[in-house]
């Protein structure tokens, strides 16, 4: 089976909206789609097939005080605006199309990470009217954002236990996969200061020793995703060139630069990964 991995990135991962908005344009459709943060958000508007619509309203709304904001961190706890960013912006703003998403036959997970146990899990979601936390929980980064409890489940950022969920997909069955990342080339993640992740986490050990060796986790993933690629099991798409675009943009027109590097990077990727997926 096809699948298709999306690292996170907070704004940076526009870049992903870019490289998804040609695979709309060019009608490729994976089996299944596994997405961490703003991969989860990018990877549903994907399946609810609205090219143009994240990077529409990243545009118009990434200055906004209740999109991301120390305004909203202050005011709410979450960097993030929940009000406005779950519910007042697709359901009213930018209307999101809950019905196509529900439709597509493309299988839709979500990771996030369980504080108690220190774990990623991941949740398949079919209609997000009713599952929208466990994507919010996804993109909730940890220190800037509130615990998201669902269903006896106290969760955050998916991307602290599972940055590049490869593996996970691989063992659910998907053996051949196109990976998304959102960093260039030679990065590598730097170690977390324990300090600050004890002082906000006291309460979950296992929490805390995920978070200090997220980089070393991370960094492995990226040489295993980088191997799978050499090999021909993963079709690797990543920055060509680094904007310097930052976890917390918000100039409209440096986003819109990070969304047409992805655009420009999957339309150079396409011979070769037409060629790779019907081998």
């Amino acid at each position: 089976m096809l699948g298709l991995v999306l690292e996170g990135g907070a704004m940076r991962a526009i870049y992903t909206a870019g490289v998804l908005d040609v695979f709309m344009e060019q009608n490729i459709w994976p089996d299944g789609l596994i997405g961490v943060s703003a991969g989860a958000i990018h990877g549903s508007v994907y399946l609810g097939n609205q090219p143009g619509r994240t990077i529409r309203y990243y545009k118009k709304y990434s200055r906004h005080k209740n999109f991301m904001s120390f305004y909203s961190l202050l005011t709410t706890g979450d960097l993030v605006g929940e009000q406005f960013c779950y519910h007042d912006l697709p359901d009213f703003l930018d209307p999101f199309d809950y019905d196509t998403f529900a439709q597509s036959k493309t299988a839709y997970y979500v990771t996030c990470t369980d504080l108690d146990s220190g774990k990623a899990i991941y949740r398949r979601c079919t209609d997000l009217h009713q599952e929208m936390e466990y994507m919010r929980a996804s993109a909730s980064m940890p220190y800037v954002s509130k615990i998201v409890k669902i269903e006896g489940q106290k969760l955050l950022d998916g991307g602290v236990a599972d940055s590049i969920p490869l593996k996970a997909f691989q063992q659910m069955g998907y053996d051949k996969n196109i990976v998304v990342l959102t960093q260039c080339e030679g990065y590598r993640k730097k170690p977390q200061k324990p300090w600050l992740a004890k002082l906000f986490y006291r309460k979950y050990p296992r929490f805390i020793d995920t978070l200090l060796h997220r980089h070393t986790a991370y960094n492995q993933s990226v040489r295993d995703v980088e191997d799978a690629a050499a090999k021909g099991d993963v079709f690797l798409i990543r920055p060509s060139q680094d904007l310097k675009i930052d976890r917390m943009e918000r100039d409209p027109a440096r986003l819109e630069a990070q969304y047409n590097l992805g655009r420009a990077d999957a339309l150079a990727a396409l011979p070769a990964l037409k060629e790779w997926m019907n081998r």
